[in-house]
């Protein structure tokens, strides 16, 4: 009698807002497309909000995997190992994406390096005040990401002018906005 198993493996999403800015706007389009994307999928989606990282992860033996800081470990274990997908959002900070983000994918880049990013698959959404939505960010960190192993969804979709499309009292977002984020769920979930 031959026995058969049958395994489900839940695919995990990431979702991270790529700012340490305290009030920073690219969090509530990283909140809006969240909430969003849960009412889209079964997969398990998950927040990452770089603005609550607090203290100094920076030091001299940061990138020694025996002595990362506890919270950089905490980030990696509970929201880049088990994830197959992530979806960053990136506002534009002098010309391209924030050091934040550049810091953390470099300190988890020498512990646990294939587990955290190798065949994983990441969407791109730029966030900027200007006309262009950090092209040239989101093109930056492309880059990044496939040399660590990501694959990048090729429609990296910029928000500009974001003062402009987000509401300054409740800080909802316009229908172009909207339909840019429904946009990109659907593409990540295809991809």
């Amino acid at each position: 009698m031959a026995l058969c198993l049958i395994s489900f493996v839940i695919e995990m999403i990431t979702i991270i807002s790529g700012s340490n800015r305290k009030n920073n706007k690219t969090l509530h389009f990283a909140k809006h497309a969240y909430e969003k994307l849960c009412l889209e999928t079964t997969e398990e989606v998950r927040f990452l909000d770089l603005s609550t990282i607090v203290g100094n992860v920076v030091y001299e033996n940061m990138y020694r995997d025996s002595q990362q800081p506890k919270i950089i470990q905490d980030i990696q274990n509970n929201y880049f190992i088990p994830s197959s997908k992530f979806w960053f959002f990136i506002p534009e900070y002098n010309g391209s994406y924030p050091g934040i983000v550049k810091l953390l994918l470099d300190i988890m880049s020498v512990r646990e390096i294939k587990p955290s990013f190798n065949n994983k698959k990441a969407c791109i959404t730029g966030i900027a005040s200007g006309r262009a939505g950090n092209l040239r960010g989101m093109d930056h960190l492309a880059d990044v990401l496939n040399h660590l192993g990501i694959h990048v969804h090729p429609n990296k979709n910029p928000i500009s002018s974001i003062f402009k499309i987000l509401n300054s009292e409740d800080n909802s977002i316009n229908d172009d906005a909207e339909k840019t984020i429904q946009n990109q769920i659907i593409q990540l979930l295809k991809f």
